[in-house]
């Protein structure tokens, strides 16, 4: 089996890094954004897309700065995605970051996509450019 193949993006979110963690690390706030319905028991978040039901586990939070989610299929790899906030030093700007991983080329494409649809909506939700 070969590695999966991890890819980073960026987004820059004009929005403070309290309110997007909000939005990132919680069932409320990603109900909004990145999935019809998200409910939560635990360390466990039920995602809902159109009736259809995926789990992921929270295996990181730093409050304020990071969330990362291990789907229930992926639990025996190394495979996760990650929401982390970046906040510029110098200029205060605030990016969004995403990690995650595919299992070849056309996977990654089609998480790109993914991610770039969703984060398109968050952005819709919170007012940002």
């Amino acid at each position: 089996m070969q590695e999966p193949i991890k890819f980073n993006l960026e987004f820059p979110i004009h929005v403070s890094p309290a309110l997007l963690y909000q939005y990132i690390a919680t069932p409320s706030g990603m109900s909004e954004w990145f999935a019809d319905n998200v409910n939560s028991r635990g360390e466990y978040f039920r995602f809902i897309w159109d009736g259809s039901e995926e789990k992921a586990k929270i295996i990181k939070r730093v409050s304020e700065e990071r969330a990362r989610f291990q789907w229930d299929y992926d639990e025996d790899t190394k495979k996760y995605f990650e929401m982390s906030i970046q906040v510029d030093e110098i200029t205060k700007d605030v990016s969004l970051m995403i990690t995650d991983f595919g299992d070849d080329e056309d996977e990654v494409d089609d998480q790109k996509m993914f991610w770039e649809n969703q984060i398109g909506e968050l952005k819709k939700v919170l007012g940002s450019s």
